[in-house]
């Protein structure tokens, strides 16, 4: 039921969250509700302060002077600066401290989210090499179980238990496996503590015997080859985080002999590789934001020299299939948004490329899956999603949706012979829901609906696509969604997601866990600001190296065109993003504080400058090409100075804030979160609430099983809802 956003002020005591609250104060407040905006205030107990150890660099003649620089351990990856784990550790308390009064909201909303949540979720059985697999959920499991059936047989074997494989472990993730080609082996990768360094193991499925086989460092994905006799892993950097080869790994011998398919010597460039959809080739691409450079090895030969289908020397990006004899390459060499090309793998020579679909400005391609009989091509048009189906003759067909404003992805098709196309699909206020589209009929068959068990009505929930203009004209698209009553008159609160980064955007998807908000009266919005793809690929350039700024401005005032169209009143709108998204909210945080009622900055990514700075990592190499490269180059250096968040707090008020991190973080160190949450403490000017959460066992990802993760959601929910007044 929609309800006004209201807080009694015996509430506000209640709550223990306003400094100095007693009963002769509560006696003045006034009995009945007000529509002000509560601020979360700061908690009863001290907070935290952070250490300041005189610290400076100098580059380009400029002095950069960081008195908590002393939070990143020297020895990292190896965290044990005991005065470093126990400022973390007070943080936390701290974080504690702040949850102990909100137990019962916390408990109120991990109760809806599990309610929202099928105990015993499965998957819609998939075909592989003569099985039918399935995964799910054991009533009360948090990880996944996974059965096979020979499809000559009735009989269905578990072949994989996650939830046995973490039991000894507070933090588990399975990261891949494979099943080998003659169907008798089974190779897995799994990580214990967060910092995405994944082993190996293999596993006989006649036996159930562990095979002596322990592959240790690895990038986690796991390819067989044909024969059954050797997996392809990526290695990892003893000292780093990056994988700087593709590796053999036969069967029975020792992985200090294993052999490299192809290495990488520049610590700029990411690798990956995959199976073609045909099974005929391994793909190896290494690469970096706008190059990528490309190998295929016969899948029957991984001894056999790799072949370039692309070089970094061209300078344009590219993704690989292949479908009878040939390769088939979408690549924005011609156009920002990609055409999708051919060539016979007989003489892959880019000379020889033929263009399939010619680049649009229109219409950005995104994502293709080759089939026997046919292709399957996602594209977005003016920021809409199209899914369409190809033959090799030239007919195309576009598969059609019942919503406007939809996301729509490749589902899980591992045969390659086969004539439907397996499709996700949801929007907004549609669950997660799996089709199969038959190519000769053209009929769209429902496979699976996701399940909320408390229940749910679509019919009660509005969902629109709006353009807010940006100051520099340009229109961004932005996502809501609502429940039905719901006023525009700027009365009722709002949630606003952002990222923006890579060319990653946000799809209009469905979330069990946002149901929570809109039920108690909040509008939920996406920006899609700049940064990402949305629009385009060229919307993802223009927000990155010297057009970074694009993308907060763009988040900044999208926000105030909310305000304006009274969608929401400034000062009651919620913020958060993650990673990448996180420097977006450190860096609207500074820009505009006035306009937010909370920000949760997820494993933020907001000491930038410190970060490009330090070649040592090991990701910042290949991040100059999204950030620039502020070692070498003056121009870059000020320009990051001039929007990294950590480097612009300022003494003055901002909103309650609530910052996450992991200690065993990879992406974005758990200094950063530390750092950024000690300068603002230090500096800022008002009461409001500034609270750290740092994972000491996780990474990037925080809890690794499904409820502890809806636990970790359901605090950082309950914080938001606490800044808007809401307590139950």
């Amino acid at each position: 039921m929609l309800r006004q956003i209201f807080i009694p002020a015996v509430a506000l005591c209640s709550i223990a969250i306003l400094a100095g609250c007693s009963p002769s104060q509560e006696s003045q407040m006034p009995e009945k509700p007000t529509t002000e905006k509560q601020r979360l205030q700061q908690l009863s107990i001290a907070a935290p302060q952070a250490n300041k150890i005189p610290f400076s660099a100098e580059y380009h003649g400029k002095t950069i002077n960081d008195h908590f620089n002393w939070l990143k351990d020297a020895g990292y990856p190896e965290v044990n600066d005991q005065a470093i784990i126990d400022y973390l550790n007070e943080e936390n308390a701290y974080f504690n401290a702040f949850l102990t009064p909100q137990k019962a909201l916390v408990d109120t909303l991990f109760e809806e989210f599990k309610g929202r949540t099928n105990d015993v979720e499965s998957s819609v059985p998939w075909i592989e090499n003569d099985y039918e697999y399935k995964s799910f959920y054991k009533p009360g499991e948090e990880y996944l179980t996974f059965s096979r059936r020979k499809l000559d047989s009735d009989e269905e074997v578990v072949f994989l238990s996650v939830t046995d494989l973490a039991k000894p472990f507070d933090y588990f993730t399975m990261d891949d496996w494979e099943i080998s080609p003659n169907n008798q082996l089974i190779a897995y990768s799994y990580n214990t503590n967060g910092d995405e360094r994944y082993r190996i193991v293999v596993k006989d499925l006649t036996t159930g015997q562990m095979l002596s086989d322990e592959l240790t460092d690895t990038s986690g994905d796991i390819v067989f080859s044909a024969d059954s006799q050797s997996i392809v892993y990526g290695s990892l950097a003893s000292d780093r985080w990056y994988t700087e080869s593709v590796k053999v790994h036969i069967l029975g011998s020792k992985q200090a002999s294993d052999k490299a398919i192809f290495s990488e010597s520049d610590d700029g460039f990411f690798i990956g590789f995959g199976l073609t959809s045909s099974n005929e080739y391994l793909v190896i691409s290494t690469g970096q934001s706008e190059t990528s450079e490309v190998y295929v090895v016969p899948a029957n030969d991984f001894t056999a020299a790799p072949v370039q289908l692309v070089s970094r020397e061209q300078q344009f990006l590219s993704k690989v299939d292949h479908a009878n004899g040939y390769f088939y390459m979408l690549a924005n060499d011609t156009h920002t948004n990609s055409r999708l090309a051919k060539v016979a793998d007989a003489e892959p020579i880019y000379a020889n490329w033929e263009t399939v679909i010619a680049g649009s400005n229109e219409r950005y391609l995104m994502e293709m899956q080759t089939f026997q009989k046919f292709m399957s091509v996602a594209s977005r048009e003016n920021g809409i999603e199209r899914f369409t189906i190809y033959d090799y003759a030239g007919k195309e067909q576009d598969v059609e949706f019942p919503e406007s404003v939809f996301s729509v992805s490749n589902g899980n098709n591992r045969e390659f012979n086969q004539d439907f196309v397996r499709i996700n699909y949801n929007s907004m206020i549609t669950p997660s829901t799996v089709f199969d589209y038959n190519v000769v009929n053209k009929a769209l068959v429902t496979k699976k609906v996701q399940e909320i068990p408390s229940g749910y009505d679509k019919s009660q929930y509005v969902t629109e696509r709006i353009m807010a203009p940006a100051r520099d004209g340009v229109l961004v698209p932005v996502t809501l969604v609502y429940k039905k009553g719901f006023k525009k008159d700027a009365s009722q609160p709002m949630h606003l997601y952002g990222y923006g980064a890579y060319g990653a955007t946000i799809s209009p998807r469905f979330s069990t866990t946002r149901l929570s908000i809109l039920d108690r009266g909040f509008s939920y919005a996406i920006a899609h600001v700049r940064g990402s793809d949305m629009l385009g690929h060229q919307w993802y350039l223009d927000g990155k190296l010297d057009k970074r700024v694009n993308t907060f401005n763009d988040f900044v005032d999208v926000a105030r065109h909310l305000v304006a169209q009274k969608y929401v009143a400034e000062g009651n709108i919620s913020v958060s993003g993650r990673s990448a998204g996180g420097e977006l909210m450190g860096a609207v945080t500074i820009q505009a504080p006035e306009l937010w009622s909370s920000v949760t900055l997820g494993v933020p990514f907001v000491d930038v400058l410190n970060t490009m700075l330090d070649a040592n990592l090991p990701l910042t190499p290949p991040e100059w090409s999204e950030w620039g490269n502020p070692i070498e180059d003056a121009v870059a250096f000020d320009y990051i100075q001039s929007y990294s968040p950590y480097d612009n707090i300022v003494a003055r008020e901002y909103p309650p804030m609530l910052v996450t991190g992991g200690l065993n973080d990879p992406r974005v160190t758990y200094w950063e979160p530390a750092k950024w949450t000690a300068k603002m403490r230090e500096l800022k000017t008002d009461d409001n609430l500034l609270v750290m959460r740092i994972n000491m066992g996780a990474g990037h990802f925080s809890n690794s099983g499904r409820y502890g993760r809806l636990r970790d959601y359901a605090e950082e929910t309950a914080f938001m809802l606490v800044s808007h007044g809401i307590t139950e």
